[in-house]
């Protein structure tokens, strides 16, 4: 697992689709969506720790352009 997109696809092999329009929300909703997932043991550690990362990575990574604007 290597971009969020990666994370998109494990999360829809499970029928979670998000799509709110603001970025920053659907990482988040993404995240706790994929906490719920692994409490449910439905994914593995290693699994959940890469896509937690990559989730928090990147909403670092955007709430920095948003204050660029």
């Amino acid at each position: 697992m290597k971009t969020i997109f990666d994370v998109q696809q494990l999360l829809k092999r499970y029928g979670v689709f998000v799509y709110i329009g603001n970025r920053v929300a659907d990482l988040q909703v993404m995240e706790l969506e994929l906490r719920d997932l692994y409490q449910s043991q439905l994914i593995e550690l290693k699994e959940y720790q890469m896509a937690l990362l990559l989730l928090r990575r990147q909403i670092v990574i955007e709430k920095e352009k948003e204050q660029e604007k």
